[in-house]
């Protein structure tokens, strides 16, 4: 589907746009299998596991689900198969106040699934793509920009169908009086290819860990990466650190933000909440120590909890 090029003059107004953010979803379902001891032994072992969790799943869903929490108009474009995970993931979303009237159900495919193996204080993750990958460059068209005043895109290495046509999508979204934010997540090819560096100059917000933010700037340090992604256009990094704290830099500001460790949880979906709390922060024009805080506040309370939804604070939980 193509749509009519929108001039400036027949743009709604920003402010009077149905959503906050929008954001192209990743449809899954974790399934989160915990204990002591989860590594798999072949040779037809069965081994006993502490705890398992069945939960929405999805870097962009987390996200959506804690910027609606956080009273962020918030929606959801995306596919999900003809199945009962398919189901979970829309009913789990309209609980969490997330708007999914653009989530379309597609019985030609089966609904993405993470199998996520956590002992404590990691996790490795087994996926099948399905409906993960099911957002393609014409299912963003102008109209579905235009109902929104921010743009995040939390899942690029894995939105393979769209990869290649977000610089065009972000350089229009701004053109159209978008702000826009990017959370890389991890590379499973781990190339961390040249092409994101067309998509950069068109980011306000940059969202990423340590490791990815010195992969894709090919830094050594956080300090070195900062500064080569803002060379690159970004307006503003934010970095996320785990038990290490998070920094956030502009052209004229630095600061790092130290955290109180937790513990009891796992990380699944922390940094996704993170950057729902920084752009809460970020989109009502919060000082960056506020937005740094709120952000912190948010991926902490997910590290303490199982899963990627069960430790999301709403808004009159932030203190802020």
């Amino acid at each position: 589907m193509v749509s009519k090029m929108i001039t400036v003059d027949q743009q709604p107004d920003r402010d009077a746009r149905a959503y906050d953010v929008l954001t192209f979803s990743d449809m899954c379902v974790d399934l989160v299998m915990s204990g002591n001891d989860v590594v798999p032994q072949f040779g037809q072992v069965e081994k006993l596991v502490d705890d398992y969790l069945v939960e929405l799943g999805g870097s962009c869903n987390i996200f959506a689900c804690q910027a609606a929490k956080l009273g962020l108009s918030t929606a959801v474009a995306g596919r999900v198969g003809d199945d009962v995970f398919g189901e979970l993931i829309v009913r789990r979303l309209r609980e969490c106040g997330v708007d999914v009237g653009r989530v379309v159900v597609d019985p030609a495919l089966k609904t993405g699934l993470g199998v996520a193996l956590c002992p404590p204080g990691d996790r490795a993750i087994l996926t099948y793509m399905g409906t993960i990958d099911a957002v393609h460059p014409a299912d963003v068209t102008e109209e579905l920009l235009l109902s929104a005043r921010h743009l995040h895109h939390g899942s690029y290495f894995l939105h393979r169908n769209l990869r290649a046509a977000i610089p065009r999508h972000f350089r229009r979204a701004r053109e159209l009086g978008l702000s826009t934010s990017l959370d890389t997540n991890w590379d499973p090819e781990e190339a961390w290819g040249d092409d994101l560096r067309l998509v950069l100059p068109h980011t306000d917000v940059f969202l990423p860990n340590v490791q990815e933010a010195l992969r894709i700037s090919r830094a050594n340090s956080i300090n070195d990466a900062a500064a080569r992604l803002l060379d690159l256009g970004v307006g503003v990094v934010a970095i996320k650190g785990g038990t290490g704290g998070s920094w956030v830099f502009t052209a004229g500001q630095s600061m790092h933000l130290p955290v109180e460790p937790v513990t009891g949880g796992d990380t699944i979906g922390a940094g996704d909440s993170f950057d729902a709390g920084f752009l809460y922060g970020w989109l009502r024009g919060e000082p960056l120590e506020r937005c740094l805080a709120a952000a912190t506040r948010c991926g902490r309370g997910v590290a303490s909890r199982t899963g990627g939804l069960a430790g999301q604070p709403r808004r009159e939980e932030l203190g802020l």
